[in-house]
């Protein structure tokens, strides 16, 4: 999980539970509430390499408990069993592996895809019966413990990660279930009782059998992890799409399913660190499936990398991809060689050096590390390690060895020129962006960016000879200066991992709305006296209140009574120093401006071709369906050449949405109202679409005053001063006017009506169709008095407020 290296706060996921269950349990009915956990996993003490030779695990008698979650029929050195000499899922019959090189295959040979509507590649699980996932997603330690659990589970390897509870019990999490040395772990589930494992029911079926006749677990499938943010819509089937609905898709021990969500839940990076579950290794050494794991506290989260692949180049040098889940949830991202590599020689990684508390980084257990094997000592599990790793490991305390590791990895990897090097770290700030556009309050996300600048600033500087402002006018964009970098212990903004897309666009369009010819400086999107108001009054003004989500705090956040947060000291060249101009809409379509629901364009039956969504811009449409009738709106595009969604609101509720990736997105309504469609671009991406709407929208049909068909803005009424009677607004109906006006001229236009009979409201638009005035009381008649801004055409749109309907007359008054 990939936080901010100034966090101080302990591990999370850890939960915090009230009560254990009393009495007899016979299933379990929900959630964690019943384990009886309490507190927090820690690591215990760190007693180097040899740790666990002489130290016992759980006792092997218990293994067929009814805490069991599978049984450990091979053993991870085996290579001349009958099971070990078969052909698997990355090997060859008799291929003379020991299971850990075979899991190191299975790592290595799983191939690289696109990512479900993200910005990066990531890769395909493959499963021993040919029924292949993409990735799942998961935070960044669990996508290391998902993919040895899943492995271990599949051929029947023991396994266990150890830590100690609260009251300095230690635990183990393994194959044998949760348990202690002396039975079973508190209220934690009986995995053998419970739920069932089809393994064998399907051993003697062939693969395209086992495919079509695959079991469910209907409680497993409709579960997610703690914490949320393991959505899934991409997977195959009925369900929940989360991550239990992911476990039944790939375990046929349905019980291994229900058994990661208990580890998922309860071990994260420091675990993976400790010494009891993992060893360092030599980079000599490296291999897939081994982890990367960054440290930068003594205490607390850290991040942790897969190695996905290692691939031997000339000159004994190696090429190594990393892969990496992060927080909020996310498939892994694939990284490149020279990303990979960045990553491998950080200090972070257990190198020289110190942290901001004085730490030295080799003794805060980053770096590389592989997994440790289960064996049967003396009657007892003892996480220990393979016989052929006994030249590879480095002792725990053995700091000057590995401290020299990342200067190593420097050297072993393929060597990448200035050029690979800019790109990547382009990359890596264009990674930041797109998270932040998904999650504005990331100040993970924020660091990330910059730390990716300042190498980008010295790389520039040693071999192109560019300096910091020539670099930040090259690559810099406004949207880094709205998100500015913030001090973590300082900032509540950086706790709350609930923001959205939306919310980004709102704040966008709040700061692109301020600048002027001279350039206005970025207002920060942070807590500014106590709060957000600035721009949650922003949204609610451009009708987007429902699409602002609260501040929440979704992690340990010891500065939540912050009034204001605080900005950590740039080291950049100031927006307005760079001699950009400033950021301006660049779509030229024919319905804009329509970035808000309050600038939504009136749209009706046809094909709308040449429009577009732009970086940091969204398209808003007003569809209008009349009783009795539906209507569906089609969005055409090339989904390649970037994504775009889009969700159909009616006041401030979702009706559907349309968020998949192929070329086309669809919705469809078939009751009354007006409804507003949003059109966006996933992860920021811009593109060109075709809007088509078929059915019977637009209204109107059923009005006989004079002046229909007006219910378009492109077929509005065109009206002077005086007054209009008998006008008429039917069931799901809207009428447009439009009137010339000059600057400075003052505007009284009145809407009259018996408010009882039907509630209208007015909306007053200049020419550039941009929200002047609103008529919403809940009175007879609406009034709108203003001054015209500039000279042009201005617009009246006449509503029924939730579809009121009511005979009314209009007075236009230009003084």
């Amino acid at each position: 999980m990939l936080l901010p290296r100034n966090v101080s706060w302990i591990l999370v996921p850890v939960l915090v539970l009230g009560f254990a269950w009393g009495g007899c349990q016979t299933e379990d009915s929900d959630w964690d509430d019943q384990w009886g956990i309490e507190g927090e996993l820690d690591i215990g003490d760190t007693v180097g390499k040899e740790d666990n030779a002489g130290i016992a695990g759980t006792p092997v008698s218990g293994d067929n408990q009814t805490t069991a979650v599978w049984i450990a029929r091979n053993q991870w050195e085996d290579t001349s069993t009958t099971e070990a000499r078969q052909s698997g899922i990355a090997w060859g019959a008799d291929s003379g592996l020991t299971w850990d090189q075979k899991y190191s295959a299975w790592v290595q040979e799983m191939e690289r895809v696109a990512g479900n509507d993200t910005y990066y590649d990531t890769f395909i699980l493959k499963t021993p019966w040919g029924k292949d996932l993409p990735a799942p997603a998961l935070e960044c330690a669990e996508v290391a413990m998902f993919l040895r659990v899943t492995f271990a589970s599949w051929y029947g390897l023991p396994f266990y990660l150890t830590a100690t509870d609260s009251s300095g019990t230690r635990i183990y999490f393994g194959h044998f279930g949760a348990r202690t040395k002396t039975g079973r772990y508190k209220d934690t589930p009986l995995y053998k009782s419970w739920y069932t494992d089809y393994t064998g029911q399907m051993a003697s079926r062939d693969n395209q059998y086992i495919i079509d006749h695959w079991p469910s677990d209907a409680k497993l499938r409709s579960r997610g992890l703690y914490g949320d943010g393991d959505e899934m819509p991409w997977l195959p089937g009925e369900g929940a799409y989360k991550a239990g609905h992911y476990f039944d898709q790939v375990y046929l021990n349905k019980r291994t399913g229900h058994f990661m969500r208990l580890i998922l839940s309860y071990f994260g990076s420091m675990h993976i660190a400790s010494a009891r579950n993992t060893y360092n290794l030599k980079p000599q050494a490296l291999r897939a499936g081994d982890v990367l794991v960054e440290r930068w506290q003594k205490r607390g989260i850290g991040h942790v990398l897969v190695v996905k692949s290692v691939t031997p180049l000339p000159d004994n040098k190696l090429d190594a991809n990393l892969a990496s889940g992060s927080m909020p949830r996310r498939q892994p991202k694939w990284e490149d060689g020279a990303a990979s590599k960045h990553t491998f020689t950080m200090d972070e990684c257990g190198g020289v050096g110190t942290n901001y508390d004085g730490d030295e980084y080799a003794k805060l257990g980053g770096g590389l590390k592989r997994f440790r094997v289960a064996k049967n000592k003396n009657g007892y599990w003892t996480n220990s390690w393979m016989t052929a790793d006994e030249a590879s490991w480095i002792n725990d305390t053995d700091y000057e060895r590995i401290s020299a590791r990342p200067a190593e990895f420097e050297d072993l990897l393929g060597q990448v020129s200035p050029e690979q090097l800019r790109t990547s770290f382009l990359q890596m700030v264009s990674d930041a962006r797109n998270h932040l556009r998904q999650y504005p309050a990331s100040c993970s996300a924020r660091q990330r960016r910059e730390d990716a600048f300042e190498l980008l600033y010295d790389l520039c500087q040693r071999e192109f000879g560019q300096d910091k402002a020539t670099v930040d006018g090259q690559y810099r964009i406004f949207e880094d200066y709205v998100f500015a970098q913030l001090e973590y212990t300082e900032s509540k903004t950086c706790c709350w991992n609930s923001s959205n897309a939306a919310m980004f666009q709102i704040i966008m369009d709040y700061n692109n709305e301020r600048q002027d010819p001279d350039c206005t400086d970025a207002v920060v999107f942070k807590a500014m006296g106590g709060g957000y108001n600035l721009f949650q009054e922003y949204a609610e003004s451009t009708g987007r209140g429902h699409l602002w989500r609260p501040w929440s705090e979704d992690e340990a956040c010891s500065q939540r009574d912050v009034s204001n947060d605080t900005e950590m000291t740039p080291n950049w060249t100031p927006y307005c120093d760079l001699g950009a101009a400033p950021p301006a809409p660049d779509c030229s379509d024919e319905f804009e401006p329509n970035n808000s629901p309050t600038a939504a364009a009136a749209i009706s039956e046809g094909t709308h071709a040449g429009l577009e969504v732009c970086s940091t811009n969204e398209d808003y449409f007003e569809i209008t369906v009349p009783a009795g009738a539906s209507v569906t709106a089609r969005i055409e595009f090339t989904h390649s050449a970037g994504d775009l969604d889009m969700t159909l609101y009616q006041g401030e509720n979702k009706i559907a949405s349309s968020t998949s990736s192929n070329d086309a997105e669809e919705v469809s309504v078939n009751a009354a109202g007006t409804y507003t469609l949003r059109v966006y671009g996933y992860n920021g991406a811009a593109n060109t679409y075709t809007l088509i709407i078929t059915g019977d929208a637009g209204g109107g049909e059923s009005c006989t005053d004079g002046f229909e068909p007006n219910g378009d803005s492109s077929v509005a009424t065109s009206i002077s001063e005086g007054s209009y009677l008998s006008l008429e607004i039917c069931a799901a109906d809207v009428d447009w006017f439009a009137f010339d006006v000059t600057s400075g001229q003052t505007i009284d236009v009145r809407a009259e009506f018996v408010h009882a009979t039907g509630d209208l409201d007015t909306t007053l638009y200049n020419s550039n169709m941009t929200h002047v005035e609103s008529g919403q009381s809940t009175t007879d008649n609406e009034v709108m008095t203003v001054e015209a801004g500039s000279s042009g055409t201005y617009y009246l749109k006449v509503f029924g407020y939730n579809d009121a309907q009511a005979p009314y007359s209009i007075v236009l008054d230009l003084q």
